[in-house]
């Protein structure tokens, strides 16, 4: 690759737009601009989905490389990464840091199946059996 990697801290928060190429990036893996612009299935134009991709590798949310005398791009940070990223920073911003507060948010959104209630249940008391000992 000939972008280099860049402190995760550092890197900015995606925008909307950004977010969407990212996702294409994330299941595709290594891709072209063309791959991305397809995967995007919006109306957008090709030179949008392009420029849109130079801007993100120069904000170090892309790293830029060549397959076969093709430019190719792939996510910067893993999925999860700027998952963390982005929650931390609604979770500061939205919700003045309460973690409660933002998960009584997340699920009053929308619809939770009692399957995915346990799931989280599940989930919070591995949690908090690891984070035990940290306290």
């Amino acid at each position: 690759m000939t972008s280099p990697r860049r402190d995760p801290a550092r890197i900015p928060l995606p925008t909307a737009a950004e977010l969407d190429i990212l996702a294409v990036l994330w299941g595709l893996g290594m891709a072209t601009v063309r791959e991305v612009h397809d995967g995007l299935g919006k109306d957008n134009r090709y030179t949008t989905t392009l420029k849109t991709m130079q801007l993100m590798t120069e904000k170090g949310l892309l790293i830029r490389g060549e397959r076969f005398g093709a430019h190719v791009y792939e996510a910067s940070a893993p999925k999860e990464q700027t998952q963390r990223q982005i929650v931390g920073d609604v979770l500061k911003r939205v919700f003045g840091g309460s973690s409660r507060s933002l998960v009584i948010g997340a699920l009053a959104a929308q619809p939770v199946s009692r399957a995915e209630l346990n799931e989280i249940r599940g989930m919070l008391d591995t949690f908090a059996r690891e984070n035990e000992g940290s306290q």
